[in-house]
């Protein structure tokens, strides 16, 4: 299990909540958070045979940003 944190523009619970589905449909992702309390709004995801590139993706797709960190 690979753990990957990215710095993204995911900054109150309406922003988690648009994001939410999107994470939670992806099989490989097992938990993710994002602590809304750091300026970087960082993202952490933990997940099998999943790539950063693909979780920036999924990011993208929900509407936000993700950059690796």
């Amino acid at each position: 299990m690979e753990t990957y944190k990215f710095k993204t523009n995911i900054n109150c619970s309406g922003c988690v909540a648009a994001v939410t589905p999107h994470l939670n449909k992806t099989e490989n992702i097992s938990h993710w958070e994002v602590d809304t309390t750091d300026p970087a709004k960082v993202l952490t995801v933990k997940a099998d045979d999943t790539d950063a590139a693909t979780i920036v993706e999924i990011v993208k797709k929900a509407g936000f940003t993700a950059e690796k960190i």
